[in-house]
Formats: structure tokens, C-alpha cells, sequence
């Protein structure tokens, strides 16, 4: 109620219309259309008018009702799960930055990785005419891939392979293989591996890198798996690895946030020092891991670098839209800091 009694009339947000732009400027509807449509016919004057009255009314073209009209739009579907964590929400804040900068529109869905869930998320994107979508998590079922391609939208994978899409990845398994190296090099026999039991396609490819690498030397590894590739996953990983009497020399863990599981549990639960006692070599280089209290040797992952490419294949793909998938791989590599014991002549 007001000081009347009256009840409160309910506000309705307004938009001013091209109509009421027209109306202003004294000239017609079609106009305000062409001046705000680049390439259009209108003359300097007229437009000049029209500018002048949008900018004093604070008139914005509805781009979204315009790419409906015309079956597209500039919307870019991010579809990633818990895109908060780790190097994912470094990698989420440097899509959404290319693709301002692009002038796209980046709408991020935050999804599971079921079919089901995947699925829902692609039929949002294309109910808004989204002009395409990059997968940052959950491997995207055929039927994802399918639907794509049929709608003729641009699907970029990143962090996996999937067949009939444009992918992105870092060379996990050569990364995986230069831990096992640099462990090696430095007299470490008995080495550890820190991954997660969800078994993603990076995190095989760095598991099957650093193993295969290490056994071929005649090196010992043992394994810790935590429930996900996260902090308490590391926690779990490290009461692995740790549990009997035999524990490794050096861990290889399969991302920072692993890492600093491992390393707070080793450094509550064991009498181990780091690196004196024990090695840790993490993977991402998130900001957190050059702390003081990490200070985590891990490799590099770039998320401006990631985001840059996949932008590039979207373009690339817009403008040859029958060539061959291309899968772009990224190099990696490790960033020294105290948490693993290096001498100077092994040093890559």
C-alpha cells in the first residue's frame, strides 16, 4: 500500500523500440532498420539523425530477436561441468574473453556428463539458433555429434578426441612421459602416480605416458586413485599411496588440485619432508600452485593459448564447413618451483 492505500502498480521493464528511435529522428522504421545494419543503403545524414536519437533515447538493437529472424545468431554455447574447479574455471573465464573479443555472445551451461544431460544442453543451444558449441567436459555422445552435423553447427572438443568434431587438446601422454624422465634422471626408483578413478581421456593419457615410461626403465610405480580429480581426490590418492610400508620416492599427479591434496595429507599424516623425502610434479600451473605453501613444480597449461585456438578452428570451420575434423594439439612444459628435487643437469 502507498500513502493513499492505494496498491503499488507493477512496473514493467521497458526497451525503447526502433519505432520510438524513428519517431525521434523524423524518419521511418525501415530506416532505423538499415542504419543499424551494416552495409545497408541510408544516407550519412539520415544516419547521423538516427544515431543521435538512439543514443539519446539509449536504444540497443535486439540481436537476439534479429539472429532468430534470420536463423542464426552470434550465441556460442560453453557446455562444461563444475566450472568452478580448477584449471576449468581459468579455461571458462578465457573463452568467454576470446569470444567477447570475437563478438560472439558466450552462454555457459553448466552440465553433468550423462547422455541425458548433454542432450538437454544441445537442444537449448539450438532452440536460441546458438551458432555453435565447445564441449569443455563429459565426452559428448554420437547422437551430440550427429545433431551438430546435421544442423550444420560448429562443435569444438576440448581436452578429448571425438570423432566427426574439431578438438583441441595438450600432448597429456608426452608430458606424462617427460615426469617420468625428469624423475628418472634424478635416481627416484620407486615412483608414485595420483589420478582419479573416473578415468577421463586426459587423465589416461598422462596415467599411460608416466607408466609406460617409467616401467621401461625399470622403474617401480605405485597407483593411488581417488573418487575425482580434486582436492579430496588427492587427499584419497595420497592415503593410497601411503597406506603400506613401501611408499614412492616421487609422485606424478595427474592436476595441481590433486597435488595439493597429496602434499596436505603427506604433510599431516607422514613424517615424509618436501622435496627432501618426497618429489611432487603436479599438471595445469593453475595460479594457486605457484604459493608459497605448494610451490608445486607442474606443467604448463595455457587457458588464453586453449581458448585462442578454439576460436580459430570455430572460424576456420565457419568458413569451410566440409573440410575434414581437425584435431589441434598444444605442447606443454613444466614449470620448476620447490616441490620436486631437481639438480641443475637434469633439468629439461
Amino acid at each position: 500500500m502507498d500513502s493513499n492505500g492505494d496498491e503499488p502498480s507493477k512496473k514493467t521493464q521497458h526497451y525503447v523500440s526502433a519505432v520510438e528511435v524513428a519517431k525521434k529522428a523524423g524518419v521511418s522504421r525501415s530506416a532505423v532498420s538499415r542504419a543499424f545494419t551494416p552495409g545497408a543503403s541510408v544516407s550519412a545524414k539520415k544516419r547521423e539523425k538516427i544515431m543521435a536519437a538512439a543514443e539519446e533515447l539509449g536504444y540497443q538493437v535486439n540481436d537476439l530477436a534479429r539472429g532468430l529472424l534470420a536463423r542464426t545468431s552470434r550465441l556460442v554455447g560453453l557446455v562444461v561441468t563444475n566450472p568452478e574447479l580448477g584449471y576449468r574455471s581459468h579455461l571458462v573465464a578465457a573463452l568467454t574473453k576470446a569470444l567477447i573479443h570475437r563478438g560472439s555472445v558466450p552462454i555457459v551451461i553448466n552440465t553433468g556428463r550423462t547422455e541425458e544431460e548433454l542432450v538437454a544442453a544441445q537442444k537449448t543451444l539450438f532452440g536460441y539458433r546458438a551458432e555453435a558449441t565447445i564441449i569443455l567436459s563429459g565426452s559428448p555422445p554420437s547422437s551430440f555429434v550427429e545433431l551438430a552435423r546435421r544442423n550444420g553447427q560448429p562443435l569444438i572438443v576440448l581436452g578429448r578426441s571425438e570423432t566427426g568434431a574439431d578438438d583441441v587438446n595438450i600432448d597429456n601422454e608426452g608430458a606424462g612421459r617427460e615426469a617420468a624422465r625428469v624423475f628418472l634422471a634424478n635416481g627416484f626408483r620407486t615412483l608414485g602416480f595420483a589420478g582419479t578413478v573416473s578415468r577421463t581421456p586426459t587423465t589416461v593419457e598422462r596415467e599411460n605416458g608416466f607408466c609406460r615410461e617409467a616401467t621401461a626403465h625399470g622403474a617401480k610405480v605405485i597407483m593411488g586413485h581417488g573418487g575425482n580429480s580434486d582436492y579430496a581426490g588427492g587427499q584419497e590418492a595420497a592415503r593410497q599411496l601411503f597406506a603400506g610400508n613401501e611408499h614412492p620416492q616421487a609422485v606424478f599427479c595427474v592436476n595441481d588440485l590433486v597435488a595439493f591434496g597429496l602434499i596436505d595429507h603427506v604433510r599431516r599424516h607422514t613424517n615424509l619432508n618436501i622435496p627432501d623425502d618426497l618429489s611432487v610434479i603436479g599438471f595445469d600451473d593453475i595460479p594457486e600452485a605457484a604459493w608459497d605453501t605448494y610451490n608445486l613444480t607442474t606443467f604448463r597449461q595455457d587457458p588464453a593459448l586453449m581458448a585462442e585456438h578454439a576460436v580459430a578452428l570455430l572460424d576456420q570451420r565457419q568458413s569451410e564447413p566440409d573440410r575434414p575434423p581437425v584435431h589441434d594439439r598444444l605442447s606443454t612444459h613444466i614449470v620448476l618451483r620447490g616441490s620436486a628435487r631437481i639438480s641443475a643437469s637434469t633439468k629439461p
